[in-house]
């Protein structure tokens, strides 16, 4: 299990297949204070992918060494990554809590887009090119997949900056590909990896660049 102070965490299974489903998540207070109040939410990154049902979990108090489990339906469509928050108090002082993202294989993807990553200095100047760069790695045959870079401006425009068709890609290999866009704006720009499979999108990672006047 997971620890993030002053939980301990696991959500089972990782794996799940197309559908309604059911996860388990079991927590333990490893703290010396008890928990009380606690709003208990399991968040999904992409609910149209996965999507949790219902308003969360109540537990009136968790006491140290404590240990729960609590079961969330939710309906699955493409992998993502979900996270726990929890609002509550401890020893009557509130706090707020959230886990790290965790990420829910839905059957089993051809392919996992791992990161994006927007190679430039901080704060780089309109007109500068932004080199942007995906990576994937594999995890099962596949015969190519397609890659498409989308930047969103300040005043609401989104365009494709780039598409890559790639070549096959081996279970457990790891490749990365990149593409360049000249922002014309100051500002933050949201740049997008969309990584589709034979027109399903399989992955999408997201990153933010803060543009300034030249």
């Amino acid at each position: 299990m997971a620890v993030k102070f002053p939980i301990e965490y696991e959500i089972r299974p990782k794996l799940v297949d197309v559908g309604s489903r059911w996860l388990t998540l079991t927590f333990k207070n490893v703290s010396t204070m008890t928990l009380s109040e606690l709003d208990v939410r399991l968040n999904s990154l992409d609910s149209y992918n996965l999507y949790v049902f219902g308003p969360g979990s109540y537990i009136a108090e968790l006491k140290p060494n404590g240990i729960t489990s609590l079961h969330y339906n939710v309906s699955a469509i493409r992998s993502t990554s979900v996270y726990i928050s929890i609002d509550g108090k401890k020893d009557d002082t509130s706090f707020t809590w959230e886990s790290p993202l965790i990420y829910i294989d839905v059957d089993i993807e051809t392919a996992r887009l791992v990161s994006l990553f927007a190679l430039t200095e901080p704060y780089p100047p309109i007109g500068e090119a932004i080199r942007c760069e995906a990576t994937i790695r594999g995890i099962s045959e596949n015969q190519g997949l397609s890659l498409e870079f989308w930047a969103n401006s300040p005043s609401g425009d989104f365009d494709k900056v780039g598409t890559i068709e790639t070549k096959s890609i081996a279970p457990e290999e790891v490749v990365s590909y990149s593409t360049e866009f000249e922002p014309k704006e100051e500002g933050l720009h949201s740049i997008y990896a969309y990584l589709f499979d034979d027109g399903k999108r399989i992955g999408r990672e997201i990153e933010v660049v803060h543009v300034r006047k030249a």
